[in-house]
């Protein structure tokens, strides 16, 4: 009986899709603007944004410079950013704002095409071009619409932007002490941290500061690896100001005590030559 009725479910399921397929195909195929006009809001309500974008684009040549073109074009663009075409979403955005810039939709306009280029922005390791222009974009909507019901929001992405950013850049810095290049990895994350000075990185960049001139003054010459040391202690002296739980407190712990026991050594030396 269960096997029977499952069956009768599964071919009344299949049926009910071949047929929406059916009267969808029909209405791409068809030549009745009006019914696919009705059919594409109506896709639009209930989220079928695939099928909405095909008979949007479908119609909109028939409506251009009516009443109906304001509303389709919006959605058009909608439906674009809700089937993560973001590209086509920034741009058909961007030409409603050109073609209705009195629209009562005006502002949601400005901020989805700003939305679509942070939709756009990919992963922190890959070139960060996309994330620039978002960030530009969403600047320029909070600038023009600082009081919008999306500035809030309009914010708190440029904060994930600038904060990807800031990661691409630190994580470049750190690469130079990776590869041991450790002059250009001070230099380098010196200038990160000079640069963004509130950075959710500071506490590792000045971390990898502290690797790469422990390297530097553990490797150095006489003459040079006394003042070098000093240096060192100093730099672990701001990061316990700035981070006193600082989670690499152990490992610059037993780089301290190397570092104690390098100096250690010329104090020695030093009481040898006053006696």
């Amino acid at each position: 009986m269960r096997t029977k009725l499952f069956s009768f479910l599964s071919l009344f399921l299949i049926v009910l899709l071949f047929s929406g397929c059916s009267e969808y195909q029909k209405l791409i195929n068809g030549d009745v603007i009006s019914d696919k006009y009705k059919a594409a809001e109506a896709y639009y309500k209930e989220g079928d944004y695939r099928k909405a974008n095909r008979l949007f684009e479908m119609v909109i040549p028939s409506y251009r410079g009516k009443p109906q073109a304001e509303r389709l074009i919006f959605f058009f663009a909608d439906s674009y950013y809700y089937t993560k075409d973001y590209y086509l979403a920034a741009y058909q955005f961007e030409n409603f704002i050109k073609s209705y810039p009195k629209s009562n939709r005006i502002v949601e306009a400005y901020f989805m095409a700003a939305k679509s280029y942070y939709m756009k922005s990919p992963i922190h390791s890959l070139d960060q071009k996309d994330t620039h222009t978002a960030v530009e974009k969403l600047q320029i909507f909070i600038n023009n619409y600082p009081n919008s019901e999306f500035t809030e929001e309009a914010n708190a992405l440029i904060i994930e932007l600038q904060t990807k950013l800031e990661q691409k850049d630190f994580e470049i810095s750190k690469q130079y002490y990776t590869i041991q290049d450790y002059k250009a990895a001070i230099q380098a994350l010196d200038n990160f941290v000079g640069e963004f000075p509130g950075t959710k990185f500071r506490e590792e960049a000045l971390y990898y500061k502290f690797l790469a001139s422990f390297e530097i003054a553990s490797n150095s010459v006489a003459g040079l690896q006394e003042q070098r040391l000093l240096d060192l202690k100093k730099l672990h002296s701001t990061i316990l100001k700035y981070y006193p739980e600082t989670i690499f407190s152990e490992d610059l712990a037993q780089k301290l005590k190397r570092v104690d026991k390098l100096l250690a050594t010329y104090q020695t030396e030093e009481e040898k030559l006053t006696k």
